[in-house]
């Protein structure tokens, strides 16, 4: 768990592990942007048993799903997911974050993403990727510029969603060594030193 922290804007901030309980809320925080937004390509919101069991997907990978909690109200979620599932990308992780439409801009999400940055740095993984759904997305695009990600590239009309194209935006930061080193946990680190020395 996170210490508080207080914030003018906010009041109290509390970033923590989700809990079962945290659902029904993270369930409205994510239907009003799969149906009021262009972020999620899901075009139908999910009931509350489908995001549970991809919270518990995530805690069986060992990843951290994060909530912000401003007041002792849930105002915003993250996670952290594989980003590919073949073998070669074990140390790169995506992220998503989703808050609150009445606090975007103050302060939530930034806490939320800095805290999942620290907590899967910790983990070993090397890099985090951020897809985003739609390059007018500013509050996202942004958010991550300021936390250390640059644009890796753009799929032009990958979607199509509330009648029009949507762009995502591919946006990628390294994580501790980033790739200026082997992995420990790759086997062949110690024959791979020899032969680059």
């Amino acid at each position: 768990m996170t210490a508080a922290t207080t914030d003018h804007k906010l009041g109290e901030l509390l970033i923590r592990d989700a809990r079962p309980d945290d659902f029904a809320r993270i369930t409205e925080i994510y239907g009003h942007h799969v149906l009021h937004g262009l972020a999620s390509f899901e075009e139908r919101a999910p009931e509350i048993a489908e995001l549970t069991a991809r919270w518990q997907h995530v805690r069986e990978r060992g990843l951290p799903y994060l909530v912000a909690e401003i007041d002792s109200n849930v105002e915003g979620f993250a996670y952290a997911g594989a980003y590919r599932p073949r073998p070669a990308y074990r140390f790169t992780v995506e992220d998503t974050i989703y808050i609150a439409p009445e606090i975007v801009g103050k302060g939530a999400g930034r806490a939320l993403l800095s805290e999942l940055i620290t907590r899967c740095t910790a983990l070993e993984y090397r890099q985090m990727v951020a897809v985003i759904g739609d390059s007018a997305n500013v509050a996202s695009i942004g958010l991550h510029a300021r936390l250390g990600f640059r644009v890796a590239g753009t799929l032009q009309s990958a979607g199509y969603k509330l009648g029009r194209w949507v762009d995502s935006v591919i946006m990628q930061r390294g994580l501790g060594d980033g790739d200026g080193t082997i992995p420990d946990a790759d086997p062949r680190k110690e024959a791979l030193q020899k032969t680059a020395s």
